[in-house]
């Protein structure tokens, strides 16, 4: 049996390292309020898509077969309602109400 073990190759490291210990930091009054508002804009686009992960797990949950009682909090109110299903913008209620996804803030299952 041959007890020689393969070599590994590895290069020789001849200069200093440097890593991580110079950066740049830029500070513009004028960006500022278009940086805040870029935060704003994308907070809303992570809410909406909150909302839709919240309503999709409430289709896709074993506790929905046909009606779901949910509590809706929207920009100005909460509702009590039963939800039946959703469109591209809407939900349906069981009363064929139309409720907009994009005014509702908030949504749970009502216990």
């Amino acid at each position: 049996m041959n007890n020689k073990k393969s070599k590994i190759f590895a290069n020789k490291i001849e200069k200093e390292i440097k890593n991580n210990n110079t950066y740049y930091y830029s500070n513009n009054d004028e960006k500022e309020g278009e940086i805040k508002e870029e935060v704003q804009k994308n907070t809303v686009k992570i809410n909406e898509k909150n909302i839709k992960q919240k309503i999709n797990s409430i289709f896709s949950s074993p506790r929905y077969v046909y009606k779901a009682d949910v509590k809706i909090k929207l920009k100005d109110e909460e509702i009590k309602t039963k939800i039946i299903g959703q469109n591209a913008t809407h939900l349906i209620t069981l009363n064929n109400e139309l409720i907009p996804i994009v005014d509702i803030v908030d949504i749970e299952y009502d216990n």
